[in-house]
């Protein structure tokens, strides 16, 4: 991206503060500086002692990684939330409704909208999934979207994430640590909660359980084990629920159900917020090497004596090559034109968009279409030429599975630093609960920042921190 490229500034326009940040803004500039400089190392110890890390794949060291966090908040007015929320909301619906489709009907294959090798060739649809409907007709109960910014009013949303989305926890501590470090600054603004998520998550579990489900359901978090990148999410959404936290090997199928060992035998549960991938969740069904997951699981499942969330197969919506049809899937579905924008998409399978691509790989986002959390992308203004030429060859070799962006001008929003504050760029994941009857969006979510001056790259797997994310109540 050339250097004549102007970005939206989310703290001021023209020299002059926006009216989201002007409380904040008359807060900070009678702040000490050392205090601050204090409060951020004390923030740093709180999240290590609390255990808030992540792992690395793939790295030599084992080590676990503090996501660094910043202690200046991201702010959002409540119009620009409204208008947000309101937009999430929609393509939710629409993205429920197209896994129903494709894995009952496919509707919108026969109108000719989406082509048909799309599903047929996707790894991720699973045909253990065809003709079956989870309870309520709900498919994707916890959904977040990564939403970029680039105008006063412009807003993308630069993927979906529908399979097994994260992040959840590092918002809601993000703002425990906010409350505990600045109270007074929570007394002189008025910012909508996000405290309440770990309880309305759980009710929109439990409203999801079996038909035959008496009393109070059984919920359970079913984690991968410690190993897992997630594994802190895994544990602090468990005890926030209030709910047990399982391995596969914690479970077995009894009498047609799923049943958890406790100190008293075993007790049926109802529904498992499985943080595992398909391919691992039983070795019967899917990958017969797979000790995570629970054998049978599936059977249990298709006979409705259980309720996995988010359901078996939802990553047919993660897929990218999906998401450049998004707009024309919401309006399907839903008959209303998309609220929120998608990033304009090239499909390298489609030979004229892959010469294009190839022609201007350098200017261009390359991303693998079912790739996740930064790996396996290309930005081309920041690659070298052998970088470049290598990238060429993985296209060529295999174009259908890359789609193509262009790299746009992500808004900035401040962070503190020894000078002072400075502009970063951002993303935003919002976190949405589907049940049967309706649609419920925290306000807020997670503002991932790109902690590096100039980069565009905000996943904490490649160096990014995060923020608290302030909507205002008025």
């Amino acid at each position: 991206m050339g250097k004549d490229v102007t970005f939206f500034n989310e703290l001021q326009v023209n020299g002059a503060v926006r009216e989201p940040y002007r409380s904040y803004n008359d807060w900070f500039a009678d702040q000490d500086n050392v205090r601050l400089q204090t409060k951020s190392k004390e923030a740093e110890a709180f999240f290590r002692r609390t255990g808030i890390t992540f792992n690395v794949y793939g790295q030599s060291d084992a080590e676990e990684r503090l996501i660094p966090f910043d202690l200046v908040p991201r702010i959002l007015s409540n119009t620009e939330w409204n208008r947000l929320a309101k937009g999430i909301a929609q393509r939710v619906r629409g993205i429920n409704a197209f896994l129903h489709d494709i894995y009952n009907r496919q509707e919108i294959i026969s109108a000719g909208i989406l082509p048909k090798r799309l599903i047929a060739e996707n790894d991720a649809f699973l045909p253990q999934m065809i003709d079956f409907t989870p309870p309520g007709g709900v498919y994707t109960h916890i959904v977040g979207t990564d939403i970029v910014r680039t105008g006063e009013n412009d807003f993308f949303v630069l993927e979906d994430n529908a399979r097994t989305p994260s992040g959840v926890s590092y918002m809601l501590e993000n703002r425990e640590t906010m409350l505990q470090m600045f109270p007074e600054l929570f007394s002189k603004i008025k910012v909508q909660r996000v405290s309440d998520y770990p309880k309305n998550l759980r009710l929109s579990l439990e409203a999801a359980a079996p038909r035959h489900c008496e009393g109070r359901p059984c919920v359970v978090v079913l984690t991968p084990g410690i190993h897992n990148s997630a594994y802190y999410e895994h544990s602090f959404l468990a005890d926030q629920m209030g709910v047990e936290l399982v391995e596969g090997h914690d479970l077995r199928v009894v009498d047609g159900h799923i049943a958890m060992r406790t100190t008293k035998g075993y007790k049926v549960i109802d529904v498992i917020y499985r943080r595992v991938d398909d391919d691992f969740l039983d070795p019967l069904t899917f990958n017969p090497d797979s000790m995570l997951g629970v054998p049978g699981i599936m059977d249990v499942y298709r006979a409705g004596n259980i309720t996995i969330t988010n359901a078996p197969g939802t990553g047919v919506a993660d897929d990218k090559a999906i998401y450049s049809y998004m707009p024309e899937i919401v309006e399907f579905y839903t008959g209303e034109k998309p609220i929120l924008k998608n990033v304009e998409t090239y499909r390298c399978a489609e030979p004229e968009a892959l010469q294009y691509v190839l022609d201007n790989l350098s200017e261009l986002v390359v991303k693998e279409v079912h790739g996740s959390g930064g790996y396996g992308m290309l930005v081309g203004p920041a690659a070298s030429k052998k970088e470049l030429a290598a990238f060429e060859k993985k296209l060529k070799a295999k174009p259908a599975n890359y789609i193509a962006q262009p790299t746009l001008a992500l808004s900035t929003v401040p962070i503190f630093t020894e000078t002072g504050l400075a502009p970063r760029h951002v993303d935003l994941r919002p976190f949405a609960l589907v049940s049967s009857s309706g649609v419920d969006i925290v306000p807020g979510g997670l503002t991932r920042v790109a902690l590096t001056e100039g980069s565009l790259v905000v996943n904490s797997s490649q160096g990014g921190g995060t923020k608290d994310t302030w909507v205002l109540e008025d």
